[in-house]
């Protein structure tokens, strides 16, 4: 009967112990819910893009253009812990690209993002944006797609 007894207290004090961690635990999960989750608005062009540790304002910068155009931005760059003195480097800046909206839209949902810092556009139809300084550039050769980020950068200016 001993033996029982022995037991019984074992269990209750095992139980015990373990219910409050358990509890706390769930607590720290459910407190860390509240934060928003911005990466449902954006996905990436393969599984080897970094985008793990974008800060809060980055995603919502992303979050922002897939509101304004209606579709998600595919992430094709973002961490790059070599890419020396740029945005990428210390993961501030994603390299997109949006299916189905054209560069002029897309820069124009960016020039609105709160938070946005620079915001750049490449001739293979890749957009830059980042919540670095503020600033805007292009790296087309002459044409229109200059023209367009010149438009959008005096627009900025006046926010």
């Amino acid at each position: 009967m001993r033996i029982f007894f022995r037991v019984a207290l074992a269990c209750l004090l095992t139980a015990g112990f373990a219910l409050p961690t358990q509890a706390a635990e769930t607590e720290k999960r459910r407190s860390s819910s509240f934060k928003h989750d911005y990466s449902a608005y954006y996905t990436v062009q393969r599984i080897s893009v970094r985008t793990g540790c974008f800060p809060d304002k980055l995603e919502a910068v992303l979050a922002h253009i897939a509101v304004e155009t209606g579709h998600k931005p595919v992430v094709t760059s973002g961490h790059r812990p070599h890419a020396g003195h740029s945005q990428h480097s210390r993961c501030f800046a994603a390299d997109i690209r949006v299916p189905g909206v054209s560069d002029r839209a897309i820069l124009a949902a960016a020039a609105t993002a709160p938070g946005i810092g620079g915001i750049g556009q490449y001739c293979n139809g890749i957009i830059h944006v980042d919540v670095g300084p503020k600033r805007t550039w292009n790296y087309c050769s002459k044409g229109a797609a200059k023209r367009t980020l010149a438009r959008y950068k005096k627009k900025r200016s006046h926010y």
